[in-house]
Parts: structure tokens; sequence; C-alpha cells
């Protein structure tokens, strides 16, 4: 029950930032709004505040905003509002309406980045939990329970900067300090390549010296200015790895099994419900990141879709004739729907089958 709730309140959150941000341009740019709804099928509740009715509808898997002359121009209306309407309006602004639900779900997840690092972000510190046999750092006479505080005179307190030191080191001669009880040691051992496979399945070849962290965390709190930084770069890492895994999917290299529906959102949702504020915000950030790229894909029915007839329409001053998207569209709503069929198919087999 947690996990169901949890996973509403996260994707209500974002296809709400999704629509407000379709929402707003509209308004800016003057294009009317008939109705703004969280949600699609009947109506639970809602409002009418001016033009615009506010809606929450009863299947929670989605949202819309409905605007003025979205499928026809209007020639029935008056003049005036003929030019509120949304086909009324120049591709260019047509493009902007469009983009600005993915690029809020963007601009959101970078907010919620920088508001992790403000509230603290839960890091390994650098204690050594077991180290491999025979491997470098067991040779040189590291010991489980020592804490790393220094890799060639730079100071470690981060799991992560010392893995990145070890990888960076090409396999030159390392000089690592460590604090063992009282006493300051020092360890000179040239890392060993190590096969393995990267976040993707493929295989990759790193520098490794045989060491496992103890999963020792603290808390670390950045200021303003340094929240905004750090919080720019896991965003901009985190838009990088969704473009790079959906490429990665195109080649065969990712299985498609590997792609989740609602059960697996809901599930994740409730795990990191439970983990704790930070890791509920990290969840959405990402879920937000995923749904903002995604839109953007130029796939009919989606976003990304719409943006590529306006831009189409721009490029050869014509709109693209309707029997074109209408083949378009519905080759994009068969396409989407056997991926949601799919997602649901790997959540059956993954979660009530146990085969995943």
């Amino acid at each position: 029950m947690i996990s169901v709730l949890s996973a509403v309140v996260v994707l209500g959150i974002l296809v709400f930032v999704h629509e407000l941000g379709h929402f707003l341009l509209c308004k800016l740019l003057g294009v009317g709004v008939e109705k703004f709804s969280l949600g699609f099928g009947p109506k639970v509740v809602g409002f009418r505040s001016g033009e615009t009715e506010y809606l929450l509808s009863a299947l929670p898997l989605g949202g819309y905003v409905k605007m003025l002359g979205e499928n026809d121009t209007g020639e029935d209306l008056p003049e005036e509002e003929r030019a509120r309407t949304f086909l009324g309006k120049s591709p260019f602004k047509r493009i902007l309406i469009v983009a600005a639900g993915p690029v809020f779900n963007l601009f959101f997840a970078w907010f919620l980045m920088i508001l992790i690092h403000l509230l603290g972000v839960p890091s390994a510190t650098t204690k050594i939990g077991e180290l491999v046999k025979d491997k470098p750092a067991a040779r040189a006479g590291l010991l489980a329970g020592d804490v790393v505080t220094a890799v060639n005179g730079k100071a470690m307190s981060r799991w992560g900067d010392l893995y990145k030191s070890i990888v960076d080191s090409k396999g030159e001669l390392l000089v690592i300090q460590v604090k063992r009880g009282e006493k300051n040691l020092t360890f000179s051992l040239k890392p060993e390549q190590r096969s393995s496979k990267n976040l993707f399945g493929e295989a990759t070849s790193t520098p490794a010296i045989g060491i496992v962290a103890s999963g020792e965390l603290f808390k670390e709190r950045f200021g303003l200015l340094e929240s905004v930084e750090k919080g720019t770069t896991q965003t901009v890492s985190l838009i990088d790895l969704t473009v790079t895994s959906l490429a990665k999917m195109v080649q065969r290299v990712v299985p498609m099994d590997s792609i989740g529906g609602p059960i697996m959102i809901a599930k994740m949702a409730g795990e990191q419900a439970a983990a704790g504020g930070v890791s509920l915000l990290a969840f959405m950030a990402l879920l937000s990141i995923n749904l903002g790229v995604l839109n953007l894909l130029p796939i009919p029915v989606l976003d990304g879709g719409h943006l590529l007839f306006y831009t189409m329409e721009m490029i050869f001053r014509r709109p693209v004739s309707m029997k074109v998207r209408e083949v378009a569209q519905q080759l994009g709503l068969v396409l989407l729907i056997s991926l949601m069929v799919l997602a649901f198919y790997n959540d059956v087999i993954r979660y009530f089958l146990k085969q995943g």
C-alpha cells in the first residue's frame, strides 16, 4: 500500500510539473486553456477558474492540458478568439509550448538535485571493509578497518573519490595513507587491471587494488553555490546516462527485459520512501529526467513527435499534411502501446513469476 501511494504521489508531482510547463507557456503566449487535468478518464473532482476547468481524473497515469483550437484553427470563432487558438499561433510558438513540458521536467530534476545537496547527501567513507586475497592492497599490507586518508598526497574522505583516484591512476604507482587506530601509515602499490562489466553489461577493464567499502556512511551538506554546481553536474550526468541507455537499448546492448512499468516504479518508490526523504527525492529526480528525455523523442503522440512536425512546418513553410500526421500518429500509438505491454509483461515476470 505504501509503495502504491508513494508511486501515485511521485508520478502525480512529475505529471503536474510537466503539464504546468505546457500551461504556463500557453498563458505566456496568449493561448486559451480549456482544461488542466491530472489523470485521464472520468472527472473525480474539479473546479473552474476563468476560462479553465481544473480536474483530477480517475486514471492517475498521466495528464493533459486541453488548449483552445488544439485540433483546428477555430474558423467558427470570432477573429479575436481565433488569435488565441493553439493552431492560430506560429510554428515557433507552438514549439515553445510543446517543449515546455519536457523542459520543465528537466529543470525540476535540476532543482531536486540542488535541494538534495543542500539537505545532505549520504556518502560512503573511505573505511575498508574487506580485502581481496592476493591483490595489490592485501600484498602491500593494508587491513580491513583501515581508513584511507590520502592518495598521492590528495586528501580523501569519500569512497567515490578514492575509487576515482584508483581508476585515474591508469595503473601507475599509488602512495596511499591510512589511519589504523592511532597510527598513520603509508603504503606504495601498483593497481592491477580488473575485468568487469559496466552499467550496460559491456566488458570493460579498469585499474583496481582489491578493496571493498565497509558501507559506513556519513551525510555531507553543501552551501548554496556548491549545491548548484554539484546539482548541475549530477543532472547533466543523469541526462547523459538516460540518453546513452536509450541508445544502448536500440543497439540491443541493454536487453529489452530491463524495461520496467508501473509495478516496478511502485516498488522502487516504496523502497526509496522507506529509505528516507533524500532517497525519494533522488528517485523522483531520475524519473523526472526519464520523463523529460522520453517525451522529447521524435515519436508521434509524444511531445517530440509534435516538435518534429512543427519544425518541419517551419522549414518547408507549410503544415505537414493531415494524412501523414494521422498515419504517423497511428504508428506512434502502436509503438507506445507495445512498449507499455512489454513493460507490464516484464513487471509480471519480474515480481509475480519471480524470474527476474
